[in-house]
Order: structure tokens, then sequence, then C-alpha cells
């Protein structure tokens, strides 16, 4: 009989057991922060904001959080750079602890830490994005004519050349003011309605017996599929005025 009241009252404290879980985060940061004052200054701003308490934990507990080398770049100070390392994802409480911390408003009461009037931290260095040019390998000079011989049934591949485009097909000066451009032409054989009737050496299957290309085949090796995009690269984009829009 004991044990089933036991078992009761452990059912009925269980839900609000998980609940009181999902309001507390612990948070581990070396002592070097600490020291700082910055977490008796922002834990209890966020405590009265959201009604969930962060636990400072030592480094051999298990901290749902920490502050430290880490992780998503927060702030810098104190000769360091501090990251939030999210050990916990799918926690609630430690979910809203992160949101905030990388919100406008925790972002500003972090920075707004200046215990004597001076500011001790900064948002973290901004990386710079290093941009690769991208040197094609292809033969310029042969992408233009394979183009010419392949594609230029379907697709305007040179202005001032007689073809026989189609005109609801774009052009390859409009493929290449796309941003994706380089995508479509290493792949295109892959894309619709290409794959139909495409055939890429020793990349493509054959065609299935009962089901031939629906127009004359269009083959082509490697070597000139990155003699294409080596052309394309090389040519100007057209000048359509505002991005563009595709589906």
């Amino acid at each position: 009989m004991r044990c089933l009241v036991v078992i009761l009252i452990l059912g009925l404290l269980s839900p609000q057991l998980a609940r009181a879980d999902d309001r507390l985060v612990r948070l581990h940061a070396p002592q070097a922060l600490i020291d700082t004052g910055l977490l008796r200054h922002i834990l209890p701003r966020f405590k009265l904001k959201t009604q969930v308490r962060v636990e400072p934990v030592g480094a051999g507990d298990s901290a749902d959080m920490v502050l430290g080398p880490e992780g998503r770049a927060l702030f810098e100070g104190a000769g360091a750079i501090w990251h939030m390392d999210v050990r916990r994802p799918d926690h609630p409480g430690t979910k809203r602890f992160a949101d905030w911390l990388t919100s406008e408003v925790g972002k500003n009461t972090v920075l707004s830490f200046a215990p004597e009037g001076v500011a001790l931290f900064a948002p973290p260095p901004v990386q710079q994005v290093v941009v690769a040019e991208v040197e094609m390998d292809g033969d310029a000079e042969l992408g233009r004519e394979v183009s010419h011989t392949k594609c230029a049934r379907c697709h305007l591949t040179e202005r001032g050349r007689g073809q026989w485009d189609i005109g609801s097909t774009p052009s390859f000066f409009v493929l290449r003011a796309m941003a994706d451009w380089e995508s479509r032409f290493s792949a295109f054989y892959a894309l619709r309605p290409h794959g139909a009737f495409t055939q890429i050496t020793d990349v493509t299957e054959p065609f299935p017996e009962d089901r031939p290309s629906p127009i004359v085949p269009i083959e082509l090796t490697l070597d000139e599929v990155e003699a294409v995009l080596a052309y394309v690269a090389g040519i100007k984009a057209a000048d359509l005025g505002q991005p563009i829009e595709h589906q």
C-alpha cells in the first residue's frame, strides 16, 4: 500500500519537477569571467524578464551551457573573446537563455556593464570574409564552339552569331546573371529538362531502351562541360535592372 502511495505521489510531482527543470539553466564560466562581475550583472536581469534561473556550476559539473573559447562568439573583454557553447540545445531554459544572449536586449545588457564607468566588454571582432576568385581550367574558346554547336538549338549562346534558339529559353547571358550560374552550368545535365536528352561520357547512364531521348541527343565529355563553364565565366552577364526572381 505504501509503495502504491509513493508511486502516485511521484506521478503527481513528475510534471512539476519537469517544469522546474525547464526553468533552471546550469552555466559554466571560467573564473576570469566570473571575477569581472558580469554574471552578477546579467543573470538577475535575465531571470526578471523570463523567470528562468541561471545557476553557475563548476567545470566538473554537468553544464547546460559553457561560456568559453568554443562555440558562437558573443563578446570580447577581460583578455579573451567569449563564446557560447550550448550543450543542451533541446532544453527550453537553455534555448531561451541562448536566444536572449544573442538578442539586441541581451547584447546591450552585456555591453552596458561598466562597474567603474568604463565598459568592460565589446562586440566580438568581425571576421573578414575572403572571397576567392574562381579560376576556370577549361578552354574558353572550345567552350564557345561547343556552346554554339550543342546548346544553341535552345539557348542564345553568343551575340551576333546566327543560331536557332528558343525564345522562351533563357540565354547564356541571362543565366550568367544568376547568383548560382556556376552550379547551373556545372551540373546542367542533371537539371530538368536536360537529363531527358543529354549524355555526358562516363557520367550519365544510357537512355533506357523503352524511353529514348525525345529529341536528337546532346553528347558531351566532361572536358567539354568544363570548357563551356570557362566560356560562360568570361561573358558579360545581362543587365536586367534588378535582382532576378525565378521559380
